[in-house]
């Protein structure tokens, strides 16, 4: 609110549409961890997730049209409550009309329990995988050797240049651009010539030369930040684990994919939180398969330890998730197109065995831009006879959205002149927060065996944890 006082008396107020945090430039969220009751809204999650879906619109002042997922009866009771705050509210939202209205569709997470549970290698999404962001904050206090002005440190785009261009990169470019930066400084200043070959001699380079540190304390913290990602890949073996991961995914090799889980259950190198995405992932994709091992999984986990609340969790997940459930096949192909994609991608080369996955919202986006989306799957709320394709898209999803997906919605924006997304999501999730806050999402789980399950995980997990919103 925005007073302007003359003689003490209020001369005008101004009213600013706020409820929400603006995570990226395309992406916010509400920090709801848990916003539903299994498959039923939590009263009160409801009413703070229409009103901060109505402060956004206000704020970039638009009207839109509405569709939902029509599986999901929690996108259908939004749609509803939104609906109803606009037509109330009717003078707050009469704008400027646009030749094609404004368009706010309406997902449910259910849909896609696939991409909450992989890892992450572009640098914003792994940071909050291994790290964890929370409004733009990353705790580093655990981190061995860290200094004071490093427990916590802030990444933002608005005013971190490094980290605005390098966000989106994949993990390996990160470390070369700022191997390039200091080798810049090395050259400005012959005298202080150092070896730059791994992200120990760049952590060694800050520490010993702290003029770098003045001129380009944004760098030193990336330094300490892409260190710590370094040793938790290479503590966690998790280049092994994604390529598992992405096997899971994006592949349709029963005996290979159940190889390969079973030898990483074995491996002492492989956190708590690994091995349970692992099984999780497995029972989503093999659900039905003639062959599935899941009691053979699921025993693995017993015999590693993991107790009987998190094991829990694999069933849960299946019926949260599952194909019962999924609107779309998360793992075939739908056409030759999609099938020469996916042959293509393979052929580019080893570094994308980690990058494979699409998430769902992208094919959703894709139709949606194209015309193609399909009505009696995702219908309007109430008569429309708009046809033509938007250019204005708001997307958000009930139950948390992720950073890969805010990725997607980057690449869509910058390859599709003309049409602008916006994501967003009652919280942005990374695994732990799915495995652990997400089980309030599944209908076999209460929040009170959700929040005793978080105390479960060993150290060797542990370690990667901060707090999440």
């Amino acid at each position: 609110i925005s007073l302007m006082m003359a003689d003490e008396i209020l001369a005008e107020t101004l009213e600013f549409y706020g409820d929400y945090i603006a995570v990226n430039p395309h992406v916010f969220s509400l920090n709801l961890p848990a916003c539903c009751q299994g498959r039923n809204w939590d009263s009160a999650h409801l009413c703070r997730t229409t009103q901060g879906l109505t402060a956004l619109l206000l704020s970039l002042k638009k009207c839109p049209m509405i569709r939902y997922q029509l599986s999901s009866d929690l996108a259908k009771r939004l749609a509803e409550g939104v609906k109803q705050v606009i037509t109330k509210e009717y003078e707050l939202f009469d704008f400027r009309r646009t030749e094609v209205p404004p368009l706010l569709l309406l997902l449910d997470r259910s849909d896609d329990a696939i991409t909450p549970l992989l890892n992450q290698w572009t640098y914003q999404a792994m940071v909050h995988e291994l790290l964890g962001i929370n409004n733009n904050r990353i705790d580093l206090s655990r981190v061995p050797g860290i200094s004071k002005d490093l427990r916590e440190v802030v990444l933002s785009a608005e005013n971190d240049e490094f980290y605005a261009n390098n966000m989106y990169l994949n993990f390996a470019e990160i470390g070369s651009n700022i191997k390039n930066l200091m080798e810049d400084f090395q050259k400005k200043k012959p005298k202080e010539q150092q070896k730059l070959e791994s992200i120990a001699d760049m952590k060694a380079f800050v520490e010993n030369y702290p003029q770098f540190k003045k001129m380009s304390g944004t760098v030193s913290k990336h330094v300490t930040v892409v260190g710590e990602l370094s040793r938790l890949v290479s503590e966690r073996n998790l280049l092994e684990v994604s390529e598992a991961e992405q096997e899971l995914a994006c592949q349709n090799d029963h005996s290979g994919a159940l190889q390969s889980i079973r030898r990483l259950l074995q491996n002492p190198r492989v956190s708590e939180l690994d091995a349970i995405r692992l099984v999780m992932l497995y029972a989503l994709h093999y659900e039905r398969h003639s062959s599935n091992s899941l009691p053979g999984l699921m025993l693995d986990l017993k015999n590693r330890g993991v107790s009987e609340r998190l094991r829990k969790l694999v069933p849960a997940i299946t019926e949260y998730g599952g194909k019962r459930v999924q609107s779309n096949d998360l793992f075939s192909p739908k056409d030759a197109v999609a099938i020469t994609k996916q042959f293509l991608k393979g052929l580019k080369g080893v570094e994308n065995v980690y990058t494979q996955h699409q998430p769902l919202l992208h094919e959703t986006l894709d139709q949606l831009i194209k015309g193609k989306l399909k009505d009696n799957q995702y219908p309007y709320l109430g008569p429309s006879s708009l046809r033509d394709r938007p250019q204005d898209i708001i997307v958000f999803i009930i139950g948390g959205a992720t950073y890969e997906e805010a990725l997607t919605v980057y690449n869509l924006n910058r390859s599709t002149p003309g049409v602008r997304i916006v994501l967003g999501g009652t919280t942005v999730h990374n695994t732990r927060r799915w495995v652990e806050g997400g089980a309030e999402l599944l209908p076999s789980f209460s929040t009170r065996s959700s929040r005793n399950s978080s105390s479960s995980f060993k150290e060797g997990a542990q370690r990667s944890a901060s707090p999440f919103y």
